[in-house]
C-alpha cells in the first residue's frame, strides 16, 4: 500500500446533491427554492429582525431607561486585595501611580476602595473614592487613606 493508491472504503463517501442541474437530477426547475418570492431570488439574505413588513418587535416595545453620559466608572479594590498587593510588592505606600506602574489598574481608571476583607499591615493608601466601611476598617488598622 502506497500513498498514491489510498482510497476511502466503498460507500463511505457520498456525492453531494447537484441542485439546479436540470430536470434529470430531480432538483432542477426551482432548485428546491419553491416558487417566486424574495427567498427564491439569487442574492437573498435575511435581514436580522425583519418581520416581512410587520412592525418589528424592537419598534413595538417602548423605550426604557437612561444611560448617563457623565457616569464615572470605578475600578474596585477590596481591602483583602490591598493586603495581597502589600504581600507581593512589600510597599506600604499604595497610591494610584504605584497601582498603574505594576499593571493593577490602567492610567485612566478611577480607583475605589471597598471594605471586603481586613488589613493586618499599616498602609498609606491613596484612591479616588472609598466606602464608609472601608474607611472605618482602614483607620481601625492604623493605616491612612487619602482621597486623590
Amino acid at each position: 500500500m502506497e500513498l498514491h493508491n489510498l482510497r476511502p472504503a466503498k460507500g463511505a463517501v457520498k456525492s453531494g446533491k447537484r441542485i439546479a442541474r436540470g430536470q434529470g437530477s430531480g432538483k432542477g426547475g426551482t432548485a428546491t427554492r419553491g416558487h417566486k418570492g424574495q427567498k427564491s431570488r439569487s442574492g437573498y439574505s435575511k435581514k436580522r429582525n425583519h418581520e416581512g413588513g410587520q412592525m418589528p418587535l424592537q419598534m413595538r416595545l417602548p423605550k426604557r431607561g437612561f444611560k448617563n453620559p457623565n457616569r464615572s466608572e470605578f475600578v474596585v479594590i477590596n481591602l483583602d486585595r490591598l493586603e495581597s498587593i502589600y504581600d507581593k510588592y512589600r510597599n506600604s505606600n499604595i497610591d494610584i501611580e504605584f497601582l498603574v506602574t505594576n499593571g493593577i489598574v490602567n492610567k485612566e481608571d478611577k480607583v475605589k476602595i471597598l471594605g471586603t476583607g481586613e488589613l493586618k499591615n499599616k498602609l498609606s493608601i491613596t484612591a479616588h473614592a472609598v466606602s464608609a466601611s472601608a474607611k472605618e476598617l482602614i483607620e481601625k488598622s492604623g493605616s491612612t487613606i487619602t482621597i486623590a
